[in-house]
């Protein structure tokens, strides 16, 4: 009789999809007991990788953020009529639009972002801090790697 091996651990990418889809789902519940009740995950490919200070192009969100121009435009039109994002003239392509966060939009992004960090400081406490150090190291040289060989690729195109 042949024993079967032990099944293969889960893929990290589906772990890290867990552990991505845990965060978010704690931040949206206290964004809402912080008064922003009406944004949702898919504000994420905003909130998350637009500059605060000067704004950004829909082209620049939706490279940063994986999803088409047409996905980010749809939750940057929809932040809009929330009154947290507002289209600007690009001063240096008068044709080009930059998204720039409003007053409220700023509060928000910032919110969530804190509200990251205290998850992020939960886990160090619940797992140490050296733990969740290391994971952060390994997960910013992974995506640094791939941003590289991505960047390598294009030019080679």
């Amino acid at each position: 009789m042949t024993v079967d091996p032990l099944p293969p651990p889960r893929p990290l990418p589906a772990l890290l999809m867990e552990v991505k889809a845990a965060a978010v789902q704690k931040v949206f519940a206290r964004l809402r007991d912080e008064g922003f009740s009406d944004l949702r995950e898919g504000h994420g490919c905003v909130f998350g990788f637009i500059e605060l200070e000067r704004g950004s192009r829909l082209t620049d969100l939706a490279e940063r953020s994986g999803l088409t121009k047409q996905a980010v435009g749809e939750a940057v039109a929809e932040l809009e009529r929330l009154g947290y994002v507002e289209r600007v003239p690009d001063p240096r392509d008068g044709r080009a639009k930059i998204i720039r966060l409003t007053t409220r939009g700023l509060e928000g992004c910032l919110t969530g972002r804190r509200l990251f960090s205290e998850i992020e400081q939960e886990w160090a406490d619940e797992l140490g801090e050296d733990l969740i150090a290391g994971l952060r190291d390994a997960a910013e040289r992974i995506a640094a790697a791939e941003r590289d060989a991505q960047a390598g690729t294009a030019l080679r195109m």
